[in-house]
């Protein structure tokens, strides 16, 4: 299989791209490196089954030349940072729905059929207090982030319907894991290696979201692909379990071996504006076909912690 993946040297993007060519596949990486390293994929550099382009989404002709002769897109380039879009109004609908039209444009043009999205569960916006299934409905994000990944679904889902695409849509849960530039995780080590006795909490500590380490992510989108066939296959993508803010910043504590901490919360019930304080995800559906992850929230989380404490 020759495989397209857009943000291949990113967070998420560089854990795919290893996975693909461990089974095999020729991959294609393209990325801009506004957010990846191509630190994350040195080690492929003598693989003659990989190839990484330099490049932006958003040019439509450098797209379409860079596709060709590929048989699956994996559409995991993304403004990685939901709260950007608190000050740059624009880029979550150019990063959002522009750029994927740009994908399955080029895609059309170059006569390939399958795409596989990773979107995320901002889509579903605040819900009631349930395991909130695919079907949930209606869909009214509170982010521009969200808004942007919803836009993106409605024209994957369009160009299924209008010129016979198949399509992979993953709501992903928070996810965590080594290469990650940004999150929770990130920012309470930064703030407790400046001042070890003290730390900021945004919002009041209970928020609460399932958190899915990267290589669980990785492994539910290809059993995924493999194992379901209809023309739209939409999925969510987390774990049974969930765990709070406050319990992180626990995690992290222990992690770094610090003692008598005081926690400072800046109050309200959102870390920021447009952050959804609490949700679950129902993943029934893909566990009906066989895929289970392999790390509880919690589990996910202080694996997360230990694997950014080694790299740093």
């Amino acid at each position: 299989m020759k495989a397209f993946v857009t943000g291949g040297a990113g967070f998420i993007g560089s854990h795919l791209v290893d996975k693909l060519l461990k089974r095999g596949d020729f991959v294609t990486s393209y990325d801009n490196l506004s957010s990846g390293n191509k630190e994350f994929f040195k080690h492929h550099k003598k693989n003659d089954k990989f190839r990484f382009v330099e490049a932006d989404l958003l040019n439509l002709k450098q797209v379409e030349k860079e596709m060709k002769d590929h048989d699956v897109v994996f559409h995991i380039a993304a403004n990685p940072f939901v709260r950007l879009g608190e000050t740059q109004t624009k880029l979550d609908l150019e990063q959002g729905p522009i750029v994927s039209y740009n994908i399955l444009e080029s895609m059309r043009i170059n006569d390939i059929k399958k795409i596989v999205f990773s979107s995320s569960s901002v889509v579903y916006g605040e819900t009631p207090g349930i395991e909130i299934p695919e079907n949930y409905g209606p869909t009214l994000p509170i982010s521009l982030y969200g808004a942007g990944k919803l836009g993106a679904e409605g024209l994957i889902s369009a160009f299924c319907g209008t010129f016979d695409f198949q399509a992979w849509i993953y709501r992903f849960a928070n996810v965590v894991g080594i290469r990650g530039t940004h999150g929770v995780i990130i920012d309470f080590i930064a703030k407790l290696k400046k001042n070890p006795k003290e730390l900021e909490i945004l919002g009041d500590g209970r928020q609460q979201k399932p958190y899915l380490h990267v290589s669980d992510i990785v492994d539910g989108i290809i059993f995924g692909f493999e194992n379901s066939n209809d023309q739209l296959n939409l999925f969510n993508l987390g774990c049974e379990s969930n765990t709070t803010v406050t319990r992180i910043a626990e995690l992290v504590v222990d992690e770094m071996n610090l003692r008598d901490v005081e926690f400072k919360y800046t109050g309200g019930i959102r870390g920021w504006a447009g952050d959804v304080p609490r949700f679950q995800l129902d993943i029934n559906k893909i566990k009906k076909l066989g895929w289970k992850e392999s790390n509880t929230s919690d589990e996910a989380v202080r694996k997360a912690i230990r694997e950014v404490l080694n790299n740093q």
